[in-house]
């Protein structure tokens, strides 16, 4: 596959890159490390996201041209007939960017290349570079470039973006997915001059007051553990995200809170929105949450993180995840 994307690579000029609906560090890291590498090989490049990124983001997306589907959709779809090669970074399957943007990905006629770390990718791009055993899809993103020979083009910007993503989609290094090529991978974006406690901070000392306290009250009022089992919950409805002027992002590793306390083997984080209601679970030791969320809550994900989705309401949610829970003890 590498070869095939070479040859693509070499017959394309201008190309689009597009990612997840709410993308997070490893959709942003991976897209904009894979756009400052084709960049120093003078490809013409954009990155199209579906929707607004986190605030905390943003700033990994300066110098790098992109556009936000939801809010220019028509200038899109007019470029679309431009681009000659279309790549699919950190999603496995069309649905995974939305309605609107899924519908673009339809109208492409041009090759299209998938690079994801994503279990059961379906199978919607020419070219298919899936690997679910590596912890990032910016992991993946390097090792692609690595076998392509291509270390010589990695800049400053792309190395800081790689770092971006396999630092948040690995919680901090502490996953069981990350591998002594990881930190080896880790080792040489330093020496290319990535300053690691400067993207830490732009990460994780962002935090507002508001962002503060309603963490506070979600672990302190809203955490719940289902009796007899080592299941533990937090649900926001969307009353309780206004109260503290919700910003996208401020409940980003909420789930993870609930994943450290003792006893907790299994975490679900559920947050009311205008569509739905979203789901995030983690677990960790010998439970797993991928194929329940895709079963039962139209999601997926990796065996320790996993993301859902339900049309019930917020109450109704949480009272069909209770019904469920022996299908999560193994």
């Amino acid at each position: 596959m590498i070869q095939k994307l070479n040859t693509a690579l070499s017959q394309s000029s201008k190309i689009l890159i597009t990612t997840h609906k709410s993308p997070d560090g490893d959709a942003i890291g991976s897209s904009v490390a894979w756009y400052h590498f084709l960049k120093s090989q003078g490809k013409e490049t954009l990155i199209v996201l579906p929707d607004e990124p986190a605030d905390f983001l943003r700033s990994f997306l300066q110098n790098v041209d992109f556009m936000i589907y939801e809010k220019e959709e028509a200038k899109v779809d007019l470029m679309l007939s431009d681009f000659d090669l279309v790549f699919c970074l950190d999603y496995n399957a069309p649905s995974r960017v939305g309605k609107q943007m899924e519908a673009l990905l339809d109208k492409v006629k041009c090759e299209k290349v998938m690079i994801d770390h994503h279990q059961n990718p379906v199978e919607f791009c020419e070219i298919v570079i899936s690997r679910p055993e590596i912890c990032s899809t910016c992991q993946l993103i390097y090792e692609c470039i690595d076998e392509m020979d291509g270390l010589e083009f990695l800049t400053k910007s792309c190395c800081e973006a790689i770092y971006l993503g396999m630092l948040t989609d690995t919680g901090s290094f502490r996953y069981p997915s990350v591998t002594a090529k990881t930190h080896r991978i880790l080792a040489h974006l330093l020496e290319m001059g990535v300053e690691h406690f400067k993207i830490h901070e732009a990460i994780f000392d962002v935090n507002t007051l508001d962002k503060i306290q309603l963490r506070a009250y979600a672990i302190a009022n809203k955490f719940e553990k289902i009796p007899g089992f080592p299941i533990g919950l937090i649900s926001m409805s969307s009353e309780e995200l206004q109260r503290f002027n919700y910003q996208k992002g401020d409940t980003e590793g909420l789930v993870n809170v609930i994943l450290s306390i003792e006893g907790i083997s299994i975490a679900l984080f559920l947050m009311e929105a205008q569509d739905g209601i979203k789901m995030s679970f983690r677990s960790k030791g010998t439970y797993f949450v991928n194929d329940f969320a895709e079963k039962n809550f139209s999601g997926g994900g990796h065996k320790y993180a996993a993301g859902g989705f339900s049309t019930d309401s917020l109450n109704v949610t949480i009272s069909r995840f209770k019904a469920l829970v022996d299908e999560l003890i193994p």
